[in-house]
């Protein structure tokens, strides 16, 4: 995947339950699945990018287990080759203003908005 000139401070991460911020910049949710037990007025969310979340196969398969971690960063990545139209999408908004990638996952170290930021930043 090509290199980014996306200011890494212009991409940020955040989980669906935490409060909407004006330092967010647009909030954009990359689930499949809608967060639960949350209103649409809470999420304040700019944008839903559901077709680049992880496949539901992909996505059960992983379950959240940080053993699989590696397996499933390299499956998602693989993944994402299909979508290259809504990857140059985020990455022109991110070269032009701060974009904040929601997610519902608990695990903040291992979920598919890691994966997808690290992915636009080219690393």
């Amino acid at each position: 995947m090509p290199k980014s000139t996306i200011p890494t401070s212009h991409l940020r991460l955040k989980r669906a339950y935490e409060p909407a911020e004006s330092s967010d910049g647009l909030r954009i949710l990359v689930d499949r699945l809608w967060p639960r037990g949350l209103s649409k007025d809470k999420a304040a969310l700019d944008d839903w990018l559901k077709d680049i979340a992880p496949s539901t196969e992909l996505r059960r398969w992983f379950g959240h287990d940080p053993e699989r971690w590696k397996e499933f960063q390299r499956r998602y990545r693989e993944e994402l080759k299909q979508h290259g139209e809504a990857l140059e999408h985020l990455r022109g908004l991110a070269k032009e203003k701060t974009v904040t990638l929601v997610y519902s996952a608990h695990d903040e170290e291992h979920n598919d908005a890691v994966v997808l930021k690290e992915v636009l930043l080219g690393k």
